[in-house]
């Protein structure tokens, strides 16, 4: 007995440290991040030995870019992994009904608090996706492990929810950095993307588990999704024109891309009502795009190492893009789990390529494709992923050449204004929308949803009846009793509200308080969040409105204007605190 309370003293005094030390948590990220860099390895590992066996490759090849699978694997592999899918589909349904909540979507709604349940669920899905072919990348599974390992272990430290938040970006960054050998690119990737900022607070453990999980990666040769490129030291001012010019068409078609997936999705749903049957269409369909061109199968990070190096005629390019666009957005549509993130740069280097061979059709000899290449990939990334910084860091870990990144720098803004101006969604931010979920990044705006009327009311307002005279009222509420009170009807429903001055002040004529009730269809309930309430508050122009349970009017609480204003200054506050590291969470 007094070993486990030596040993409970022992975690109590840890859990403190770590809440109140920088360098503590700084050093919990490298943790996570070694982690997530083993986790990236397998997983890879374990997609890659999928290609193997299923379309009997060799370990020297890559599925996209292989040229000898037999016709038979490319249409059944894929058709009947979808059916495997739903078998899998089906089984974690049992046993986990909920759906999973992935990285961004914890940050904004839940505090950072993530299952890793879900981590281990999203994970076996995608590699099973990517494993049969479809045209999905296993980003959202490495994302989804970062930030389960981390929520898991900031947890069980009781970390402030700032820091919960921070530590789960952390091990997204190692996720993205193990995955591409991009250290800088999952760094950005987590503050775009999954922390919503950048703060001098959030660097030290992001780079640590970033770094920390390249370096695992490394040293296991993961490679998973590594990008290769050369490109020159310097280029020609006269590129910029073009490289805005491809930056403003990679928008567009990212905006297309999109929203044809959410048209396909709502085709198949209600043409094909069975999850199992659009699955093995998807499938199938993907198969058939593939005897095409296998670049329709997996991520693609095969024949986007073939894009870098190789020259391909115009009208091959534009056959390619086809045909990856078509094959991703039916594979998203159709119930395979994973990710646009890679289909996006494959799509936009081709895209590069392309619009080299027009510019140099109308002008000979035209751009550099390789250029035009990088900058096509890191702009329609940008455009689909909502990560223009990552994207940027991406063309510079893959070329080292800053003279290139200025001219990815260039696309990547005006292809992310289009979005932001026309669109408005990422595709992660796109897909929350059309699940019903308002959220736009991954700004904790949980807490204003956890900051209700029912939460800041007060429990025990003064209430009368509507038909009482006034001059009882003002015998049993003298002024400065109270400053609002409400009124009920006969059936002790909720009638409107009485200023005490008001009914002190009225004229001898004025004969019950239900002559000078106000705001009797203004009411609040409980679930009403802080934003929504300072809204009606505006719209009433009301100093006080009363707490109902709903359709029954009954009065739970009293909530002034001022004491919202008050608790949402001081909430918003905190937040700002957390997130510049300035003071305690």
């Amino acid at each position: 007995m007094v070993l486990l309370r030596r040993r409970a003293r022992r975690g109590v005094a840890l859990r403190s440290w770590v809440r109140g030390s920088e360098v503590a948590i700084v050093a919990l990220a490298a943790l996570i991040g070694g982690a997530v860099g083993l986790l990236a390895w397998g997983m890879g590992a374990a997609a890659r030995g999928l290609h193997m066996l299923l379309f009997g490759i060799g370990p020297q090849f890559r599925l996209s870019s292989a040229t000898f699978v037999p016709s038979w694997r490319l249409l059944l592999v894929p058709m009947l992994g979808g059916l495997a899918l739903f078998a899998l589909n089906l089984a974690l349904k049992r046993w986990r009904p909920k759906p999973p909540v992935d990285p961004i979507e914890a940050n904004a709604l839940h505090g950072g608090r993530l299952s890793l349940t879900d981590a281990a669920v999203v994970g076996v899905q995608t590699i099973l996706s990517n494993g049969v072919g479809a045209s999905v990348g296993l980003e959202a599974g490495y994302a989804q492990a970062g930030g389960g390992i981390a929520s898991r272990l900031g947890t069980a430290f009781a970390l402030r929810r700032g820091d919960l938040r921070v530590l789960v970006g952390a091990g997204t960054a190692g996720a993205i950095g193990a995955a591409f050998d991009a250290p800088l690119t999952g760094a950005f990737y987590a503050f775009e993307l999954v922390i919503g900022t950048y703060s001098i607070g959030a660097l030290f453990p992001v780079i640590a588990s970033a770094v920390t999980a390249t370096l695992v990666a490394r040293g296991l040769e993961a490679g998973t999704y590594a990008v290769e490129s050369v490109a020159p030291s310097v280029v020609d001012n006269a590129l910029y024109p073009l490289a805005l010019l491809l930056g403003a068409l990679c928008g567009l078609a990212a905006i297309l891309l999109m929203r044809g997936v959410a048209s396909t999705e709502a085709l198949l749903s209600r043409a094909i009502p069975s999850a199992a049957l659009r699955l093995m269409l998807g499938g199938l369909c993907v198969g058939g795009l593939a005897t095409v061109s296998t670049v329709a199968l997996s991520a693609g990070h095969g024949a986007l190492h073939l894009a870098f190096i190789t020259e391909t005629p115009a009208r091959l390019v534009l056959l390619l893009i086809v045909v990856k666009a078509l094959a991703s957005m039916v594979s998203v549509a159709s119930g395979f789990r994973g990710g646009l993130f890679f289909a996006s740069l494959l799509i936009g280097a081709l895209g590069g390529k392309f619009f080299a061979a027009l510019v140099a059709m109308a002008a000979p000899p035209g751009p550099d494709p390789l250029v035009m290449a990088l900058v096509g990939m890191s702009a329609f990334g940008a455009a689909v992923i909502g990560a223009p910084l990552a994207m940027t860091f991406l063309a510079l870990e893959t070329t080292g050449s800053l003279a290139v990144v200025g001219l990815v720098l260039a696309a990547v803004a005006v292809a992310g204004l289009i979005v932001r101006r026309l669109f408005g969604y990422s595709f992660a931010t796109w897909r929350f929308h059309l699940r019903g979920e308002s959220i736009r990044g991954a700004h904790d705006i949980g807490w204003i949803n956890d900051l209700t009327a029912g939460r800041l009311m007060r429990r025990d307002p003064r209430s009368v009846p509507e038909a009482m005279e006034l001059a009882a009222f003002r015998a049993a509420v003298p002024l400065g009793a109270a400053t609002q009170v409400v009124l009920l009807d006969a059936d002790g429903r909720y009638a409107g509200i009485v200023a005490v001055a008001e009914a002190h002040a009225a004229p001898p004529e004025t004969a019950t308080l239900a002559e000078l009730a106000r705001h009797q269809d203004r009411v609040l309930l409980p679930r009403t969040n802080v934003r929504d309430a300072m809204a009606i508050f505006e719209a009433a122009e009301a100093e006080a409105l009363a707490v109902v349970d709903g359709p029954a009017r009954r009065v739970l609480g009293l909530l002034t204007e001022a004491h919202l204003l008050r608790r949402y200054g001081e909430e918003v506050e905190k937040r700002r605190r957390e997130e510049t590291g300035i003071g305690p969470g």
